[in-house]
């Protein structure tokens, strides 16, 4: 593994990233495209260091410190349309997916490790996605224009479960 410390499973364009060649980050993402051009005029690329699946990380368990995990949150959209080119898209068998992908999150995450959660809550509530994890986050946060992004932290305690 190296030097990383930190997973982002689903990187997308690196957007919230300040240093979006950070050498301790795996950035991971299942498409790897560059220079898309967008209908407002905006250009970005999608250039993960791993092409994969969050659903099939290809690490070993409890390989990260810290696991960022910003899943699509556009359901069964048009993969023409210029947010799921941005942003991607879940298909309709959203609830699955997600809980796979934090499964997997979970899995790779060192004991007294900490996960990130983001999600938007234009088609789905935050309440229906943290039921389908069966952990509770420790806090979160409001942030967004009309306040509908939340940040979720999750806290994986170690083996004796402290």
């Amino acid at each position: 593994m190296g030097l990383k410390k930190i997973i982002d499973v689903c990187c997308g364009g690196k957007h919230f990233w300040f240093d979006k060649q950070n050498p301790l980050v795996e950035f991971c993402d299942k498409r790897y495209e560059e220079d898309i051009l967008l209908c407002n005029g905006q250009h970005i690329s999608i250039t993960p260091d791993t092409v994969c699946d969050f659903k099939a990380l290809p690490f070993d368990d409890e390989s990260y410190y810290l696991v960022v995990f910003d899943p699509p949150h556009l359901i069964g959209k048009s993969e023409n349309a210029w947010m799921v080119k941005k942003y991607g898209t879940l298909p309709t068998n959203w609830a699955e997916e997600l809980q796979r992908g934090f499964d997997e999150c979970w899995r790779v995450l060192k004991p007294n490790g900490t996960l990130v959660f983001k999600w938007n809550e234009a088609e789905v509530p935050t309440s229906e996605i943290i039921k389908l994890f069966g952990v509770d986050p420790l806090f979160g946060h409001k942030s967004g224009k009309r306040s509908n992004t939340n940040w979720l932290v999750y806290f994986k305690g170690d083996t004796d479960g402290n």
